[in-house]
């Protein structure tokens, strides 16, 4: 079996692209991944994708630990970022042929599954119908009885769990997420008496909304310095959340977090290989680790996993994306001893289904794992044609 072609197509997504490799072969086989970089650079990505395509071209794909050699010796001075999102895209194409030819599932290929139902999260809850309700088709979440209204229907959806952004209500709400240039608060990023007394309001609304059967977590990404991180999880203490979603690049810094506040910690979604995750796990800065597995690869991400349960530690997948995504996180979820929970995205653009061949199955929030060869789903490339991103 040799390769024949490397290709990468970006899906419009609403506010942001969904991004996919598809890597062709001569015997007919197709291995699909997905690798969005939403916040970052796709049109790089895809540049990188390309560059490394002469590597891959007539090559046997199955020989993936090779293939792999090749493309980071070929990267070594640029490591991570969206170098590294490229070579993982790339990654988990292979493993989706070399299970396709075989016929089985990708985790068959890493020892088989350890359980066959994965509990899950509600990503975004609340947050992507503060910002994003016209694109997804649902109520604008504007005030404190639609945050009431809100928690309903999260009740009754049957999730344990629910993980959730900054929230601003008002006559003109948002996302608070200076961090990400998508909000004011930058770049000094300070947590002042405003951006307090609005996450105060945010969550406990929430924790009023769902009653305590539901757990809540906080994503405060790269909003706050240590600073701001702790005065906010000690404030928030009395909500007794489930996690405080942090990132950071400072192992150290992380930890003063941890030892400050009473919340445990997840962090370590924006990392790459053992390498970057080595100081935090020696400093135990984290409670959880999350760990992205299209950026990191299938076999990057099984070693990271492996890397925490010598420290005691579970894992997350970081998955907010596309159905793709949700398919390989869940074949991570299958293999590994040590996972937290799982996360998903529950409101999203109403075309998401169409581009794709299968969908997770999901009841009472809990994902049953794919059974069918590769990851268990395919872009449908007509869907994909008729929801192109051009921006």
């Amino acid at each position: 079996m040799k390769i024949t072609n490397v290709e990468m197509f970006h899906a419009d997504a609403g506010w942001r692209p969904w991004s996919f490799i598809k890597i062709s072969t001569d015997e007919g086989i197709i291995g699909w991944s997905e690798c969005t970089d939403s916040h970052g650079s796709p049109r790089g990505m895809e540049g990188v994708v390309k560059d490394l395509s002469p590597l891959l071209m007539g090559e046997d794909p199955r020989s993936i630990e090779n293939l792999l050699w090749h493309m980071y010796s070929r990267t070594r001075q640029s490591p991570g970022s969206i170098v590294q999102k490229a070579i993982g895209g790339i990654e988990n194409a292979l493993w989706d042929i070399k299970a396709k030819a075989l016929g089985v599932p990708v985790y068959e290929l890493f020892g088989g599954p350890v359980r066959d139902t994965i509990p899950l999260y509600w990503s975004h809850c609340g947050t992507s119908r503060v910002r994003a309700w016209q694109i997804i088709g649902k109520p604008q979440i504007k005030t404190y009885e639609d945050v009431k209204e809100f928690g309903r229907e999260v009740r009754a959806s049957g999730f344990k769990t629910l993980k959730t952004n900054i929230g601003v209500l008002g006559e003109n709400p948002y996302v608070y997420m200076p961090g990400f240039f998508k909000s004011p608060g930058g770049p000094e990023m300070n947590a002042d008496y405003d951006i307090l007394k609005a996450v105060d309001g945010w969550i406990g609304g929430l924790r009023d909304a769902v009653g305590r059967d539901v757990d809540i977590a906080l994503d405060l990404n790269f909003n706050f310095k240590t600073e701001g991180y702790i005065k906010i999880g000690r404030m928030l203490e009395k909500y007794n959340l489930s996690w405080l979603e942090i990132d950071s690049y400072d192992p150290d810094a992380l930890r003063m977090i941890k030892d400050s506040v009473r919340t445990p910690i997840t962090s370590c979604e924006n990392l790459y290989g053992t390498r970057q995750y080595r100081p935090f796990f020696e400093r135990h800065a984290m409670d959880v680790a999350s760990i992205d597995v299209i950026w990191n690869g299938f076999s990057g991400a099984k070693k990271i996993a492996d890397m925490a349960e010598l420290y005691e530690m579970n894992v997350t997948p970081h998955n907010y994306n596309g159905h793709l995504s949700t398919f390989i996180s869940a074949q991570f979820c299958a293999l590994v001893p040590n996972m937290r929970i799982a996360e998903i995205d529950i409101d999203d653009v109403p075309w998401r289904d169409e581009l794709f061949t299968n969908r997770p199955e999901v009841e009472d929030g809990v994902l049953k794992i794919p059974v069918l060869p590769g990851w268990g789903t395919d872009v449908n490339e007509t869907a994909l044609a008729d929801h192109k991103w051009t921006k």
